[in-house]
C-alpha cells in the first residue's frame, strides 16, 4: 500500500517545489516530506478547561507518529464550553460548533491532503465533531479524548461542576450563602479536563470506544494523570498502524458498531445528548439508523454504571474501577455487544472487551445480577406532542408517568426567572420552547432550570420538556429534543399555561389533553419568536439544520 498515496500530490515533483519551500521554512525537511502526512487536530483554547491539556496531549501523539515513521501536522479548531456558556445567549453557539468543527477539520485534511488522521477531544460538541469528520473524510484515523477532570474537595467531601449548578438554586432557595458558593466554585473544577461526571463529554467518549473509533481503555485516563501523555504517545504510533492497515473510519462506524455505541450509552446511564451525535455521525457515515434504534436499545440493556449525575460516583472512580474494558465485558457477557466488530486498536470490540481488568470490590460497574435498573438509562416517547419523537432520561430518578398543569415559557431565561423566584408549583410541568435547533438557533440546554429545580429540593415532584436540549449533568423528570420545534408549529407550540400534559414512559407517550382539531388550530395560529440572530452564523445554522429527531445536522438534501 502507498502510505503516500494523497499527500504525494503536495509534496513530490519539480512542479510542487513552491509548496516544498514554504514547508522547509517552517522546519519540515526533505525526510520528513518524504514521510506520511498525519493530521493532529485539537481544540486548545483558553476559554474552558476541557481542551486545555491538548497542546500537550497533541505535543505527545506527534512523537508517537515520528516515532512510528510519520510526518505529524498540527491543527486547530474553535471549541465552545457548554457549562460557561449555559445559561446565556452564548449557549446557542454550542450545537452550532459542532458543525463548524467538523468542517473546519474536514476544510484542513482535504485541502492539504492528509494521509491520516488524530483528532484530540474534550468538550462536549469536539468529541462527535471529530468523529463526524473522520467519517466524511474515510482516511485512516482515530479519535483521542483528552479525559475528565478529577473531582474537587470541600470539607473532606468530593464536588464537582455539577454541585455548584446545584448550588445555585440553593442558593436562590436561600439555602446556602454568597461565601459558601464562593467556596464551592473555587474548588469544583480543579485543573484540566472535562467535567468528570457521566455527562456528555465522557458518555461521548465512552460510546466512541465501544465503536471502536477509540483507542481501547484510553477515554477513563482523567486529564491529569501522569499516564496520559502515555496513552497519547501511543495513539500516535497507533495511528500509524492504522494507516499501514488501511483500516478507514467506515470501516468501523457500522449500524452494529452504533447499536454498541447506544448499548454503552444506556447502560451507563449516559447523556440523552448521545441522541442528538449518534445519529449525526450515522449520517455522516452513511449509516441507516434511526431514533427507534435507541429506545430499542435501551429497553434491553440494564443500568450498570452508578455514575453522576444520577448515581454516586464520577469520571475517575469508573477508571479507578476497571474502566471502559470491564464495562464492555458486563455488555458482552449481557449478550448485548457485537463482538466481531474491528477496532482502531487491533483487536475486536469482543477480544477488548475481555482484556479488563476488574478492581476487587468496586460498586461502580454493577454485576449483571445486581442492575441499577433492568432497562438503560433513557428512552424514546411519541404521542400528540411529539410525533417525530423525544428523549426523556431515565437515571437519576424512579417517577414513570406524571400528569400536570402546563406552565408555559417562550424560551429559556424566562422559566429561569419563575423558578427561582418560587413560581413552580408541585405538580407543573415547565413547558420551554423556541429553543429548538431552528427556533433558538442552536438548541440550548436547560441545565441552569433543571439544576435550581433541584438545588431548591421540588425536582422530585415537577416534569420539564423543551425542544431545546438537557445537558448531561441533568438529572429529574425531563424530557427534551421535542420534534417538531415550535418554530416550525410543533405541537408543543398548541400548549397553553394550563393544559394537561401526560408524560407515560411505559406507553412512550408524550401527550397534551387536547384534540388534533384543536392543536392544528393553535399551531396554525401560533407566531415563533423572531430571533434576534437574523445575521451571521446563527442565522446561517438556522437556514441549513435539521430536525433534532435525525440529529440535528445541516447536511443539504
Amino acid at each position: 500500500m502507498d502510505l503516500k498515496q494523497n499527500s504525494r500530490q503536495v509534496t513530490e515533483g519539480p512542479h510542487r517545489a513552491a509548496a516544498r519551500a514554504y514547508l522547509k521554512g517552517i522546519g519540515f525537511d526533505n525526510d520528513a516530506l518524504g514521510k506520511p502526512i498525519i493530521g493532529v487536530a485539537h481544540g486548545w483554547i483558553e476559554t474552558m478547561p476541557c481542551n486545555f491539556n491538548h497542546r500537550v496531549l497533541a505535543n505527545k501523539v506527534k512523537e508517537g507518529i515520528r516515532a512510528a515513521g510519520g510526518t505529524p501536522m498540527e491543527l486547530n479548531h474553535i471549541a465552545i464550553s457548554d457549562g460557561i456558556t449555559m445559561g446565556t445567549s452564548g449557549m446557542k453557539t454550542s450545537l452550532v460548533s459542532r458543525e463548524v468543527i467538523a468542517d473546519s477539520i474536514e476544510l484542513v485534511a482535504r485541502g492539504h491532503l492528509f494521509d491520516g488522521l488524530v483528532v484530540i477531544t474534550g468538550c462536549d460538541k469536539t468529541i462527535p465533531a471529530g468523529v463526524m469528520a473522520l467519517a466524511r473524510l474515510n482516511i485512516p484515523g482515530l479519535m483521542l479524548y483528552g479525559g475528565s477532570i478529577p473531582p474537587g474537595h470541600l470539607h473532606g467531601e468530593q464536588v464537582t461542576i455539577q454541585s455548584v449548578f446545584e448550588a445555585v438554586g440553593q442558593h436562590a432557595a436561600g439555602k446556602i450563602s454568597d461565601e459558601q458558593l464562593d467556596e464551592l466554585e473555587n474548588v469544583a473544577s480543579p485543573g484540566a479536563g472535562a467535567c468528570g461526571g457521566q455527562f456528555t463529554a465522557n458518555t461521548m467518549a465512552m460510546a466512541f470506544e465501544a465503536m471502536g473509533i477509540s483507542p481501547s481503555g484510553a477515554a477513563m485516563v482523567h486529564a491529569q494523570a501522569p499516564s496520559k501523555l502515555e496513552v497519547a504517545f501511543r495513539t500516535g504510533e497507533l495511528a500509524m498502524e492504522v494507516l499501514r492497515r488501511d483500516l478507514r473510519p467506515r470501516d468501523i462506524i457500522s449500524k452494529q458498531s452504533l447499536q454498541n455505541a447506544v448499548a454503552a450509552v444506556a447502560g451507563s446511564g449516559g447523556s440523552t445528548n448521545a441522541v442528538l451525535h449518534l445519529l449525526a455521525v450515522a449520517k455522516e457515515a452513511g449509516v441507516d439508523f434511526d431514533i427507534d434504534d435507541f429506545d430499542r436499545i435501551s429497553r434491553a440493556t440494564p443500568l450498570l454504571c452508578d455514575l453522576l449525575p444520577g448515581g454516586r460516583y464520577n469520571a475517575v472512580d469508573l477508571w479507578h474501577a476497571g474502566g471502559n474494558p470491564v464495562f464492555l465485558g458486563r455488555l458482552k457477557e449481557a449478550g448485548l455487544l457485537h463482538e466481531d466488530l474491528p477496532t482502531v486498536t487491533g483487536p475486536t470490540i469482543g477480544e477488548l472487551a475481555d482484556t479488563g481488568v476488574e478492581t476487587e470490590g468496586q460498586r461502580v460497574i454493577r454485576p449483571l445480577d445486581d442492575p441499577l435498573r433492568d432497562s438503560g438509562g433513557l428512552a424514546i416517547l411519541r404521542g400528540n406532542l411529539a410525533p417525530e419523537g423525544c428523549v426523556v432520561k431515565l437515571s437519576g430518578h424512579e417517577r414513570r408517568r406524571h400528569t400536570g398543569p402546563a406552565r408555559v415559557f417562550e424560551q429559556e431565561s424566562d422559566a429561569m426567572g419563575v423558578v427561582t423566584s418560587g413560581g413552580i408549583r408541585p405538580g407543573d410541568v415547565i413547558v420551554i420552547r423556541n429553543e429548538g435547533p431552528t427556533g433558538g438557533p442552536g438548541m440550548r440546554e436547560m441545565l441552569a432550570v433543571s439544576s435550581a429545580l433541584s438545588g431548591m429540593g421540588i425536582s422530585g415532584e415537577v416534569a420539564l420538556i423543551t425542544d431545546g436540549r438537557f445537558s448531561g449533568a441533568t438529572h429529574g423528570f425531563s424530557v427534551g429534543h421535542v420534534a417538531p420545534e415550535a418554530f416550525h408549529r410543533g405541537p408543543i407550540a398548541a400548549v397553553r399555561e394550563g393544559d394537561e400534559i401526560t408524560i407515560d414512559v411505559d406507553d412512550r407517550r408524550l401527550s397534551v389533553a387536547l384534540g388534533d382539531e384543536e392543536i392544528a388550530a393553535r399551531c396554525a395560529a401560533y407566531e415563533p419568536v423572531v430571533s434576534p440572530d437574523a445575521t451571521g452564523v446563527l442565522a446561517k445554522y438556522a437556514r441549513l439544520v435539521g430536525s433534532a429527531s435525525e440529529g440535528a445536522v445541516t447536511i443539504v438534501a
